[in-house]
């Protein structure tokens, strides 16, 4: 018998309906929801909405964020592959010899900028790109969205795979030991992480931690306050304010010599 036809089984009539959808098929109970969830198109659809008429705003941010803070860790003559890569702020801003974003959302290749090769694939899958060959994976609020920890843990064997030795894997996102009453509020967010237990996944992985800030930036850019790249500027030059505002984790792990 069929996954399909077994499926059709267990379900209610009105989720049967749902089969026509490509998205719906082949998965059980909440995997449904997080099929339709991770689909192409609904990540287009969801960022488009979460992100209207704050484009310009966040690529401001981002901006600012590439020049006095990662900067540091990343240099000119660099590989750096932007994992969960989006609307591509990041990779866009970030000084490097080669770039890639990515991303299985269709929009990211219209966003990437001259210069930054575009990997259009789920990013649990195997990376089409060989073995040491990254200087530094970037990831920022990616992490949360993949549908399960086993999903994670092949992202980072990925990542383990095709970064050099000494490389870095650069890991931002919001750090739910800070923020649980608002991390569900995002429809696309699956994996409740925190800076401990993505310092444990990385480890596992083969990294060594290197750099760890429990709180480090607010939890969201889409709230009422308008975020600029000056007021990004001042609240990296006072540390007290990451104990106020920040919400998010930034992990840094660098890949060990064989």
């Amino acid at each position: 018998m069929s996954d399909t036809v077994t499926l059709q089984n267990e379900i209610s009539p009105w989720r049967r309906r749902n089969l026509r959808n490509p998205g719906w098929q082949d998965c059980r109970g909440a995997e449904l929801i997080c099929s339709c969830m991770t689909n192409p198109e609904h990540q287009q659809a969801v960022y488009k909405r979460r992100f209207a008429g704050i484009e310009q705003q966040r690529a401001e941010v981002w901006q600012a964020l590439a020049r006095h803070c990662f900067n540091r860790w990343i240099k000119p003559t660099d590989t750096v592959l932007d994992l969960g890569a989006g609307y591509c702020e990041f990779i866009n801003s970030i000084g490097a010899a080669r770039k890639y974003a990515l991303d299985s959302n269709p929009a990211t290749r219209n966003k990437a900028a001259p210069g930054v090769t575009v990997l259009s694939q789920e990013a649990n899958q195997a990376w089409q790109l060989p073995p040491e060959s990254i200087d530094v994976v970037f990831s920022s609020n990616f992490f949360e969205h993949l549908p399960s920890k086993q999903d994670l843990s092949r992202c980072l064997g990925e990542a383990f795979q095709v970064l050099r030795p000494q490389g870095l894997l650069i890991a931002l996102g919001p750090n739910i030991r800070f923020c649980p009453d608002v991390y569900w509020d995002f429809v696309d967010h699956h994996l409740p992480l925190s800076d401990r237990s993505m310092v444990e996944a990385l480890e596992i992985a083969g990294f060594q931690s290197e750099r760890i800030i429990p709180r480090f930036l607010p939890f969201t850019m889409s709230g009422v306050i308008p975020y600029r790249g000056f007021m990004v500027r001042l609240y990296l030059m006072f540390p007290l304010a990451r104990w106020i505002w920040g919400k998010q984790f930034l992990v840094i792990a660098r890949k060990p010599l064989r």
